[in-house]
C-alpha cells in the first residue's frame, strides 16, 4: 500500500494496539485519527521518525480508538465512532467516504464502490484510492472485493483481509 507523507499532521502522537492480525500503530493529531498502520508498515513509510510521533498511552483519542478496535476484534463492535483526519484529493475522499457506508459483514465490488462514490466506471482508480486508505479497518477497505468476489489488493495483505472478512461474517477460526 503506498502511503502518503504525513506532513499535514499537527502534534502527532501514537499508540500500539495488540490485535489478532499483529500490532497496529494508531496515529492521531489534534483533529483526530490520521493513520492505522499494519505491522508491515512503519513511520518511515509516512516520512516520519519515532521522535516526530511520540508514544501517548494516555491520550483520550488514542485510548478510545484502542478500545473500539479491541471491541471490533472481540466481535462486539460493528461500527466505529472516532474523530478522523484524512488528507487526500477530492476523488480519494469520495472513495473513502463511500467505504464507510459498506455494512459490517458485507462486501461490494470496486465497480459498485465507484458508483456509490459518484464516479461510475472508475473501478481501477477506486482500487488505487483504496490502496492509499490511511485508516484501514475503521474505513473498511477490506470489504471491497473483485467483481467475481475474489480477494484482491489490501495493504495489510490478503491473509489479513480474509481474517477481517471472516471475523465479520462470524466464521470461527481454529488458530
Amino acid at each position: 500500500m503506498p502511503l502518503r507523507l504525513a506532513d499535514y499532521l499537527v502534534s502527532p502522537r501514537r499508540c500500539t494496539v495488540d490485535s489478532p492480525v499483529g500490532p497496529l500503530m494508531v496515529i492521531a493529531d489534534n483533529t483526530g485519527i490520521t493513520h492505522i498502520l499494519f505491522p508491515t508498515h512503519t513511520l518511515a513509510d509516512l516520512g516520519l521518525v519515532s521522535e516526530d510521533v511520540p508514544e501517548a498511552k494516555d491520550d483520550p483519542v488514542l485510548l478510545n480508538a484502542a478500545r473500539q478496535l479491541a471491541e471490533y476484534f472481540d466481535g462486539d463492535r460493528t461500527a466505529f465512532d472516532l474523530p478522523l483526519h484524512v488528507e487526500g484529493n477530492d476523488f480519494e475522499v469520495d472513495v473513502w467516504f463511500a467505504m464507510r457506508s459498506i455494512p459490517y459483514g458485507e462486501t461490494i465490488s470496486y465497480g459498485k464502490q465507484s458508483d456509490i462514490a459518484g464516479h461510475p466506471g472508475a473501478f481501477q482508480a477506486v482500487g488505487a484510492a483504496n490502496g492509499r486508505n490511511p485508516i484501514p479497518i475503521v474505513v473498511p477497505c477490506h470489504r471491497v472485493v473483485g467483481s467475481d468476489g475474489s480477494l484482491v489488493g489490501f495493504g495489510g495483505g490478503l491473509d489479513v483481509k480474509r481474517f477481517l472478512l471472516d471475523l465479520e461474517s462470524g466464521v470461527q477460526r481454529l488458530f
